[in-house]
């Protein structure tokens, strides 16, 4: 058995290379093996977002705070609020962050496959983010 305490685990920025604009990183799980799953807390300021991505095994988000957008290639933006649980299927290309005017926070999870939980793709255009 293993305890992770409230706020003992060091957040990260998340990296510019995967999100536009503001974003908090903390990691409290990761399993593992043979466990494949992981976690983190995703706190994304206002405009702030991840780039387009997939997950080889699928993605869920749990919303814990405030009012964010999510939208899977070919798809709706989508409102998200507290409470709200979000399932990428595997292989669906994303993404998901804050509203222009209001932040979020999510629980993200995923499994990894081959030691691999995400693919990183291209920047999610100003246009795509917030179409007029």
């Amino acid at each position: 058995m293993k305890i992770t305490r409230s706020n003992s685990q060091p957040f990260r920025k998340g990296p510019a290379e995967y999100f536009t604009g503001a974003v908090r990183v903390e990691q409290p799980f990761a399993g593992s093996a043979p466990a494949r799953i992981s976690g983190a807390f995703v706190t994304f300021e206002p405009g702030a977002r991840t780039n387009w991505h997939t997950h080889p095994l699928g993605q869920t988000l749990i919303v814990t705070h405030g009012c964010g957008w999510v939208q899977a290639e070919g798809g709706l933006r989508e409102e998200i609020l507290a409470g709200d649980i979000v399932w990428f299927p595997p292989g669906v290309k994303h993404w998901h962050g804050a509203t222009a005017t209001q932040g979020l926070t999510h629980i993200a999870i995923a499994e990894a496959l081959n030691g691999k939980s995400v693919d990183w793709l291209e920047k999610v255009t100003d246009a795509q983010y917030q179409p007029a």
